[in-house]
């Protein structure tokens, strides 16, 4: 999940969505994280596994071909040319990791997704807040996901309905490339939310930075 191509967001997108979080948390004692990512895995291996599950089954009919057409093919012969299609198969994936997302089940890629976002959740600090009101509005760009996690002292009290209805207006943002604008929306109703349970108080302070994580 390296950002080694750069940056996603460009620094003015950054500054709009640090000042909507800012503006949100001006009203609530709760936090608000922002977190967007590329891709939450490299897919590799699951993309590996499916390739070589679907070059087996090729490999059994190629079998039943030969057996039936009473061609004939040494037992080394067609062992090798297991090994030498499976092992193409690999280096294909390995030059192209565009491609692996795209042999993988859309369940796994969610899994993935929604792993990625706990644990964003707990690396950046958000479990940690005094009166645990922290919530984290995650997109991970390559699986078209998104979600909203909230801590333990939101959940009794906000629906998961209402976040829910906050994610599918990012993720339609996130479909017509308004990824900025999407955050600054999502990050707006989340704020209201919050605001209406955990106002803000006297000796409240800003516990976590108010800026857009890219992973």
């Amino acid at each position: 999940m390296s950002n080694a191509r750069g940056p996603i967001l460009s620094t003015a997108d950054h500054g709009r969505i640090s000042q909507a979080i800012r503006k949100a948390e001006e009203r609530t004692s709760g936090e608000i994280v922002c977190v967007l990512a590329r891709s939450s895995d490299d897919y590799f291996f699951p993309a590996a596994f499916f390739l070589l599950l679907g070059a087996m089954a090729a490999s059994l009919l190629a079998g039943l071909w030969i057996d039936q057409t009473w061609h004939t093919l040494q037992f080394w012969q067609f062992v090798a040319t297991q090994i030498v299609a499976a092992a193409s198969l690999m280096l294909v994936i390995w030059w192209w990791p565009g491609l692996r997302i795209h042999l993988v089940p859309r369940r796994l890629r969610y899994l993935r997704a929604h792993r990625a976002a706990v644990a964003q959740f707990l690396a950046t600090n958000i479990h940690a807040t005094r009166d645990r009101t922290g919530v984290l509005i995650f997109v991970s760009l390559a699986e078209h996901y998104a979600e909203v996690l909230a801590d333990a002292g939101i959940n009794a009290r906000v629906p998961q309905e209402q976040w829910n209805a906050i994610v599918a207006h990012l993720v339609s943002h996130a479909a017509k490339g308004e990824i900025a604008g999407g955050f600054e929306h999502a990050v707006a109703e989340a704020g209201a939310l919050l605001a209406a349970q955990f106002p803000r108080g006297s000796d409240d302070h800003n516990e976590l930075e108010d800026r857009l994580v890219e992973i």
